[in-house]
């Protein structure tokens, strides 16, 4: 069992950043593969960034490539999410999501191939 808490979100102008948190107890992270995905009012869950259990490996949503970044911290338990370059339609639900995998360097895009999931942080960005 993995229990997973988001933090960092809140109100920021465009053109900010933020720094989302996924903290992770009941196991270490280290064996599992981290997605985050965000969801508006109105809309589909949506993929936007994951990395590997091994960390080497990370994947990024096309609408965030080149102002995400998503990185892990094993000896804090805990992976995050650095979001600059913010934009309206970035604002959303925030959620990080976790499978537990043997050590290796596949990163899942789709939602249903996560099993633990956090309840959420909110971003919003204005303009």
């Amino acid at each position: 069992q993995v229990q997973l808490v988001e933090s960092g979100g809140g109100l920021v102008q465009a053109g900010g950043s933020l720094r989302l948190s996924c903290a992770a107890s009941g196991r270490t992270l280290s064996w599992c593969n981290i997605g985050w995905f965000r969801q508006a009012p109105g809309t589909e869950r949506e993929f936007v960034a994951a990395i590997s259990s091994s960390g080497g490996s990370t994947a990024y949503a096309d609408s965030v490539k080149g102002r995400f970044t998503c990185s892990r911290d094993n000896a804090k338990n805990t992976v995050y999410l650095q979001m600059n370059s913010l934009k309206p339609e970035d604002t959303a639900v925030y959620y990080c999501a976790a499978r537990t995998v043997a050590y290796s360097d596949y990163v899942a895009r789709a939602g249903n191939e996560y099993r633990y999931w956090g309840q959420g942080t909110q971003v919003t960005v204005s303009s």
